[in-house]
């Protein structure tokens, strides 16, 4: 797999976590870039690590994981995107650095966005790939989109305000439902 390939498959994978960083831009009152940092580095963390594990557990549960990867990224991202649209219709404003940046639900974010991820690394396993410079492409590229993703998200936040939390919890939920219907019936 050539330099390009890669690259391509970076980009290809970043998709998601690209769009769930435009959405955690769209809720930040004030992105600064220690914000938009920490969102390109949880999900370029995870975009990286996750076909080390694929890469490193191979064939082995291939099966298992592939049969229900799609139903835990869907929950998931339905769930957080849920949440986003109640605290925003209910008009919770709670602190912008503790509900957007907070562990936990931004490593559900990265976890979900990142499964397929884990399925590359899986075909990794079989393939000629050097997993290091592989992983480094995937992880920097992943960073990069995703802290560009969160400034742009902030300033359509500026623009929406009143309808961003809405605006992005609904993305959130079409996310996971694309991602369920592309493994359902493709």
């Amino acid at each position: 797999m050539g330099l390009i390939e890669l690259f391509l498959m970076a980009v290809g994978l970043s998709m998601d976590a690209f769009a769930v960083s435009v959405c955690k831009g769209l809720a930040m009152k004030k992105c600064t870039w220690a914000k938009a940092g920490i969102v390109g580095l949880y999900f370029g963390v995870f975009q990286a690590g996750m076909p080390v594990i694929g890469y490193l557990l191979g064939s082995q549960f291939k099966e298992i994981i592939t049969s229900i990867d799609h139903w835990i990224a869907f929950i998931l991202l339905a769930l957080i995107g849920g949440n986003m649209i109640r605290e925003a219709v209910r008009g919770e404003d709670e602190d912008d650095a503790d509900c957007n940046l907070a562990l936990p639900h931004v490593l559900l974010l990265a976890v979900a966005t990142s499964i397929d991820a884990f399925a590359v690394g899986i075909t990794f396993a079989f393939l000629k790939v050097d997993i290091l410079s592989s992983i480094a492409i995937i992880g920097v590229t992943t960073f990069v989109l995703c802290f560009a993703a969160v400034y742009l998200g902030s300033k359509l936040g500026s623009l929406l305000k009143k309808y961003a939390g809405i605006l992005g919890g609904v993305i959130l939920i079409l996310i996971g439902a694309r991602i369920l219907i592309e493994h359902l019936f493709f």
